[in-house]
């Protein structure tokens, strides 16, 4: 009887990594967890899922509806399943409902983060720095660099005001990128020169449309943005002003783009354009940093409230490989007023495919099994499983072939593997106590002796 053909799938926006992606992958991962570390950031790490309310609102409406929500446990029982059934229907109708769903996989890494704070400041030693690199989850139309499961991986310090906090997290970003070898873009912006737009565009209560328009610029195109301000009905007064506001991005100078701006907006944008000038003007290493002031960078996430920054990577069509921003009332949200914070993020899979298309991943980092032992029979097996110990005892992956086969079989394993070196203890070998090493790649081969083989090995 023939077996009906199943389809085998993985959830579209999700991943298999095999192992040449894997070691590419902690390449970069092991750059961005070690610069944390030598910045006194500490690890982290928090559950993968949150209470609905923990995460639902803090992300503006886009954001919310990108959040993926569990469904309760336990409503088989047919009291749960008549308050399910009538929760869906307000699901459906665009509510929220506890009889449903009371928690949701994590949208990023930052919110969960304030909610730790929320409830261990009182513990925590201020300013208190934390790395965090874990997946995270978004119910997002999956597309290159756009993944529903994908790796954040954060720093962030609360309990500072102080915009040296700012100078650290740029030059992190400047030296992962250096040590990864990719040409990167540093942008920056401040959302209190937004809101200083929104009061000269009608008032506060415009700052979210305002700034959602505007982030989707790179994607819609001018035209289409203030087409959207005014559906959100943005008069065409303020329309005008956020044009204006945006053409100054046009400039080349962050000097001439910062005195355009405080010409536009006046008093009201001073704050956030001191703060943009001593960053852009911070001496490092002899000269300033190298960042853009970029006044079209809205950064959607409502939480933000002071310096924003993004991350593109030059010479690849790619969007941001990484972002971030301070976040000064963050916990507030909680119940515990009054920590400040800021944070930035990298995009580690979207990083990964850009070192990938401009193949910029070194050649050795791919590891893999150095040495195969051949099985040659029971006795000669036995000691080859002892000096193959013995390696792994001074870091050299090895591996025992597990069956008497050919020798023609064993070399095609070997091969297909990537193996470099194949060690043959035959009956011969074991009489001389010797053992026939020969390095696939170049065809050579030594007789060594058995006590002397790790030497041989460390010594390459």
């Amino acid at each position: 009887m023939k077996m009906a053909k199943i389809n085998i799938s993985i959830p579209q926006g999700t991943r298999d990594f095999n192992a040449e992606v894997v070691y590419k992958r902690q390449y970069i991962l092991d750059i961005i967890r070690n610069t944390f570390a030598l910045y006194g950031y500490t690890p982290l790490e928090t559950p993968a899922m949150e209470n609905l309310e923990t995460l639902m609102g803090k992300y503006g409406e886009e954001g919310d509806k990108l959040i993926f929500k569990i469904l309760n446990n336990g409503i088989h029982e047919d009291k749960n399943l008549a308050k399910s059934r009538a929760a869906f229907e307000n699901v459906a109708k665009g509510k929220n409902d506890k009889d449903l769903t009371e928690r949701a996989l994590k949208y990023d890494l930052t919110i969960p983060f304030a909610r730790y704070v929320a409830m261990h400041h009182a513990q925590l030693t201020f300013p208190f720095k934390r790395f965090q690199i874990q997946p995270v989850w978004r119910a997002d139309r999956p597309q290159k660099g756009r993944y529903r499961e994908f790796y954040q991986c954060d720093a962030d310090v609360v309990g500072s005001t102080s915009l040296l906090y700012e100078i650290e997290l740029v030059v992190i970003y400047i030296s992962v990128f250096n040590k990864l070898g990719l040409p990167v873009t540093i942008k920056i912006n401040n959302r209190k020169i937004l809101a200083a737009l929104a009061e000269n565009c009608g008032g506060l209560q415009n700052l979210i449309p305002i700034t959602i328009a505007i982030d989707k610029l790179d994607k819609i195109g001018l035209d289409k943005v203030l087409e959207e301000l005014a559906a959100r009905n943005i008069d065409t007064t303020s329309i005008a002003t956020i044009k204006s506001y945006l053409s100054q991005n046009e400039k080349t100078n962050n000097a001439d783009k910062l005195n355009a701006i405080a010409a536009l907006l006046g008093d009201s944008a001073k704050e956030g354009l001191e703060e943009l000038a001593y960053i852009a003007n911070f001496s490092f290493e002899g000269k300033t940093l190298p960042v853009t002031i970029d006044f079209t960078l809205a950064r959607g996430l409502n939480y933000y409230t002071g310096t924003i920054f993004e991350i593109s990577a030059n010479n690849v069509t790619m969007g941001s490989i990484g972002g971030g921003g301070r976040y000064d009332n963050l916990t507030g949200s909680f119940g515990v007023p009054n920590i400040p914070g800021v944070g930035i993020s990298f995009g580690v899979d979207r990083i990964y495919d850009v070192l990938e298309e401009l193949q910029l991943f070194p050649t050795q980092i791919i590891a893999g099994t150095k040495v195969l032992f051949f099985n040659m029979g029971q006795e000669e097996a036995n000691k080859a499983f002892v000096l193959a110990n013995l390696l792994r005892e001074s870091a050299i992956t090895c591996e025992l072939y597990p069956e008497n086969v050919k020798m023609d079989k064993q070399f095609k394993y070997a091969e297909r593997k990537n193996i470099t070196f194949i060690v043959i203890i035959g009956t011969k070998e074991l009489e001389q106590n010797t053992c026939m090493v020969k390095n696939i790649k170049t065809g050579k081969q030594d007789a060594i002796k058995m006590e002397e083989l790790t030497v041989y090995f460390t010594s390459l």
